[in-house]
Parts: C-alpha cells; sequence; structure tokens
C-alpha cells in the first residue's frame, strides 16, 4: 500500500483540540521510544519498561528548555493500539504546550500522522479488522447510550464473527465444489444440488437476519432529522423547550418571536432526534421574518419526521390549512416521511380535539400535548419512537449500522442467489463457484480481507486527527 510507508514514526494529538486539564501527543512507530526519550527527562532514571508510566518533564533536546511537566507511557509493540511500539505524553491541555511539544518530536524525525492514520496502522498490523476500525468512530461520535453499545458490539468483533462465519461457509463449499472441478476424473463425490442449495439458503437466511436490522441500526447511528412545523404562535418553541426540559427557545406571546431554525438533539429510546424549532409558516411583509420562513421550508423539506403543530384552543385557522398543505406536499414528495400531529395547549379552553384533525395528515398519529403542564410529552416521545423503529430495536444480536456494510451485504445476498439460482437451473458448476467468490469477496469488503487502498482511503480519511 502506498498510502502509509509504516517505518515512519508518527506523531499527533490524541485528544480535542483548545484548552483542557489533559492533553495526549501519541507516537507510533519504530523510533517512538528513541525518539520519546529524546525529548523527555525522567524524575527517577531506569530502564524503560512496558505499560509504565513515568512523571517527568517534556524538554527540548537541544537546549533543555522545559516545556511542561508531564507522563509518559510506553507501550512495547505489538501490545499497543496500533501493534507498533508507542509513547504517549499526558501533558497541561495547553494549545502552546501540545504544539511545542510536537515540534520538538518532529524536529526528532516524527511525522505528523494524518487523519485516522493511527487506526489505519492497527488495521493493517492486524490489531482490528476493517469493520472494527469503523467502530472507532462510532464510539467517538455515538450521540445516544444505545448508539454507543451498538458502537462498541462492532468495535468488539460481533458483526465481524457473523461474517467471518459466512465467509467460512461460502470458502468450505467453494472448496467442494472446485475439487470437483480440478479432480473430475477421480473419484471425488459430486456434491448434490440439493445440498447446495440448502447451504446457500441457509447463508441467505442469516444474511436477511442482518439486514433486517440494518434501518433501525442506521437510525441509532445517523440520527433522524425532525422538525416543528405551525403558524406562529401555536407553541413550537415551548414544546421544544418542554421536550428537552430546558429553556432553549426564547417564548413570548408575540406571533413571529422565532426567526431562524434551532436545532437540538433528543435521545428518544435510542435515536439521536436532531429536533429542529422553526420559525411560524405565514405569509409575511418583515424581510427577517420571510428570511426565517424560507429556512422553515427548508427544514420541512430535508427532515425525515415532521411535527406538525396546531392549536387546540382555536379553530383551525387559514394559516393551519396553508402549513398543512406544505406537509402533505412534503409527504408526497418523499413517501417515506412521516408525520405526526400535535395538537397543543390542551391545558386552555379546548376548541380543537382530535377527531377535528385526524383527516387533515391522513394516517398521521394524533398527540396531545400541553408545554405548559408537560401533558402528552411522554406521549409524543412514543409515538417518534413506534413510527420511527416500527417493531424496536434489534436486541442480542449483530446490528447493521453502516450503509456501506448494508450495500457490501446486499451485494453479497445478490451473489448468493446467483449461485443457488445456477444449483437450481442444473448450470454447471463453474457458474455456482462464480456466484460463491463474489458473496466472499463481499464479506472480505467490510472485514478488509479484499479492501482497495481507494476503500481505506476513504473510510480513514473521515477520521479525526489524533485517531
Amino acid at each position: 500500500m502506498t498510502r502509509v510507508d509504516l517505518d515512519d514514526t508518527l506523531n499527533k494529538v490524541a485528544t480535542p483540540p483548545g484548552e483542557g486539564a489533559i492533553g495526549i501527543v501519541r507516537l507510533s512507530g519504530s523510533q517512538s521510544l528513541p525518539i520519546g526519550k529524546r525529548c523527555f527527562r525522567r524524575q527517577k532514571s531506569g530502564k524503560w519498561q512496558s505499560h509504565r508510566a513515568y512523571v517527568g518533564l517534556v524538554c527540548d533536546p537541544a537546549n533543555n528548555e522545559r516545556v511542561d511537566q508531564a507522563l509518559c507511557t510506553y507501550m512495547r509493540r505489538p501490545h499497543s493500539y496500533t501493534g507498533e511500539d508507542v509513547v504517549e505524553f499526558s501533558c497541561h491541555g495547553s494549545p502552546a504546550v501540545l504544539r511545542k511539544t510536537l515540534a520538538l518530536l518532529v524536529a526528532q524525525g516524527a511525522r505528523l500522522a494524518r487523519p485516522g492514520e493511527f487506526t489505519l496502522r492497527a488495521f493493517l498490523n492486524g490489531k482490528l479488522d476493517l469493520a472494527q476500525a469503523e467502530a472507532v468512530m462510532d464510539v467517538v461520535r455515538a450521540r445516544t447510550g444505545k448508539g454507543l453499545s451498538f458502537a462498541l458490539d462492532q468495535l468488539d468483533g460481533r458483526l465481524s464473527r457473523h461474517i467471518q462465519q459466512l465467509r467460512q461457509q461460502a470458502l468450505g463449499l467453494l472448496a467442494r465444489l472446485e475439487a470437483n472441478i480440478d479432480f473430475s476424473e477421480d473419484d471425488v463425490p459430486a456434491v448434490p444440488a440439493h445440498e447446495v442449495e440448502a447451504t446457500i439458503a441457509d447463508m441467505l437466511s442469516a444474511l436477511d437476519q442482518l439486514l433486517a436490522t440494518a434501518q433501525s441500526g442506521a437510525l441509532v447511528r445517523d440520527g433522524v432529522p425532525a422538525v416543528l412545523v405551525g403558524r406562529p404562535n401555536v407553541g413550537k418553541s415551548s414544546l421544544l423547550n418542554a421536550f428537552l426540559s430546558a429553556d432553549r427557545a426564547i417564548v413570548t406571546d408575540i406571533p413571529g418571536t422565532t426567526r431562524d431554525v434551532l436545532e437540538e438533539t433528543v435521545d428518544v429510546d435510542g435515536i439521536p432526534l436532531v429536533l429542529a424549532d422553526t420559525a411560524g409558516i405565514a405569509d409575511t411583509h418583515d424581510v427577517v421574518e420571510q428570511l426565517g420562513v424560507e429556512r422553515s421550508r427548508a427544514s420541512l423539506a430535508a427532515a425525515r419526521l415532521i411535527i406538525l403543530v396546531l392549536d387546540s384552543s382555536m379553530a383551525l385557522q387559514p394559516a393551519d390549512h396553508d402549513v398543512i398543505a406544505e406537509v402533505n406536499s412534503a409527504r408526497a414528495a418523499d413517501p417515506d416521511r412521516r408525520t405526526i400531529i400535535a395538537l397543543n395547549k390542551v391545558d386552555k379552553t379546548r376548541v380543537l380535539f382530535s377527531n377535528d384533525v385526524q383527516h387533515v395528515l391522513n394516517g398521521s398519529p394524533v398527540v396531545q400535548t400541553s408545554a405548559v403542564t408537560n401533558d402528552g410529552l411522554e406521549a409524543l416521545r412514543a409515538s417518534i419512537s413506534e413510527i420511527l423503529l416500527q417493531g424496536g430495536l434489534p436486541a442480542d444480536s449483530a446490528v447493521v449500522t453502516s450503509f456501506r456494510h448494508q450495500e457490501v451485504l446486499q451485494e453479497a445476498r445478490t451473489a448468493l442467489m446467483e449461485a443457488r439460482q445456477a444449483a437450481a437451473d442444473d448450470l454447471p458448476v463453474d457458474f455456482v463457484c462464480i456466484g460463491l467468490r463474489a458473496a466472499m469477496n463481499a464479506f472480505g469488503e467490510l472485514t478488509g480481507e479484499s479492501a482497495t487502498e481507494d476503500l481505506l482511503d476513504r473510510i480513514f480519511g473521515e477520521f479525526c486527527i489524533g485517531k
């Protein structure tokens, strides 16, 4: 692979930028310990032992100038994250200290690591397969407890073990079929067609179980863009604040208070719901308010879940009907888009009831809410969860959370279907073998055995710097 020179010793800050209590600078490569020793003066001299932390000073070897008091930890290969010799300096989290420490290490021969290069080395050195490596960033980016749980399961190899089992099944069947081809004149018994079909059917069943988790897995990993829409002053901002249990949006009795889109992420049964409060959609001559309305329409077009907020203390207004028309247009443009009606302000004297509005968005649940008393908020949360998950989250099984993984598994499924059909049609064994090889190649793309350099560049290029 040309992207990585494994002879280089890498160097980068492994903690987020900005001020902090601790900032970690990581070295990885064959020269990590020699470079680290030149830039660190231990409080107590002695032999460097693996997996020990030493107190001392980060110093410039050129003039012995002190940079920081720090801890230095040495991890000897292969018992490190990357599988190489690793040295980490745990410094004070000052940007100036970390910049100076990086500069010292570069001056001693280390190279600044590219995004994801430490984890790429872990993959190349066999510490992680590709699916596990991708899970590293899923752990870093997890926004809910369920998302973290799924990511940790993948990092632990749960998905990889399922894929390796499928790959071994395909390999075993392929070996038997190729033996029939290579030794057709010998006494090697042919694999019966019904056995070939049954084996492939078992593999397809296991694949279908994995693919069935993809939709809910993607929701938990990537989140769902949702939007609160309605005419001005129906209580959208109050509802957002009540949902968050925080005064995030400004609320007044004056219509048009909200001028811009305000987004917050809410954990709804493990799904990161990116909930947008929008300006009330209405005709206005106010230039700033017009801009807010346009942004509301853009949020409406981008949302996967639309929560239409209506004021139950008033009959439907012409402006309500205008918003309803826009929501129905958005639904028509994307049939997969989901909608809920929040009949708000039920703490007031009511004029509007569920039966009055059920028809405005056909098939959409109606939830009665009050941002003042919090009535109906749990019902709204439950309705969101039910409408998005449709059967709940997978339990005690491997979960497909990545669109890349879903695509690769679909490719494997198509190849296995073709192989099974070739066996059923009594075509030459070569056609069955072609399908099995294609499926094995797809499985290898997921775990890394068949990964191309371009694929690795694309995956690890999305990592944060220092990981």
